[in-house]
């Protein structure tokens, strides 16, 4: 693969088709953890390793395993136990090294097991048949691309909060309206072609 081929998948794994914005995946932890920016980076960082090695690590079991064996039907279940062996990993690495963090992700970090953002990179990936290192390049960019987002909005939801909103848009309902407001933001980037 190109180097012009290889930047053209991260600027489109980022900013065209963000998997916040564009897709609509991974959503929950998306809404539930960008009140503030800090918590939402950490999200990020977890989101974006699990999606890196998960991509990784997928497109080899499928490349080497699934197909070898002629088992792709077992795709899913492969990839949900990648992807649930490595939020473990980065929840026991919180829970020791960062509490303050792993404490304020609450809930939502053993949820990145079922993040359809995370499954989504990994089964796109092994549809449009990525190699092991462009599949790496794609989960990593992804991942950016959902830190970008989440990070984005979260600064956006801290401002809002001490914007005058009427009661009837207090809370939740304005975050969906920014939410759609940011969306429309990044569907102009969806006309780039690098």
């Amino acid at each position: 693969m190109s180097i012009s081929a290889i930047l053209s998948l991260i600027v489109t794994a980022i900013l065209a088709e963000n998997y916040i914005f564009s897709k609509f995946l991974g959503c929950c932890p998306f809404l539930g953890l960008s009140e503030n920016p800090s918590n939402a980076l950490g999200m990020g960082c977890a989101v974006t390793f699990v999606m890196t090695l998960s991509s990784l690590i997928t497109s080899l079991i499928n490349k080497y395993i699934l197909i070898a064996f002629d088992l792709e039907y077992l795709q899913t279940i492969a990839f949900i136990l990648v992807i649930a062996a490595l939020v473990q990993l980065i929840e026991m690495f919180l829970k020791k090294s960062v509490p303050a963090l792993y404490s304020a992700l609450g809930i939502y970090l053993p949820l990145i097991t079922t993040n359809c953002a995370i499954l989504g990179a990994a089964l796109l990936c092994v549809q449009s048949g990525y190699d092991p290192l462009t599949s790496t390049i794609y989960g990593f960019a992804s991942g950016l691309g959902f830190t970008l987002a989440i990070v984005v909005f979260a600064g956006v939801r801290e401002k809002v909060a001490f914007a005058d909103i009427p009661k009837s848009f207090a809370g939740f309902p304005i975050a969906l309206v920014t939410a759609g407001l940011l969306a429309m933001a990044f569907a102009g980037f969806s006309g780039i072609s690098v």
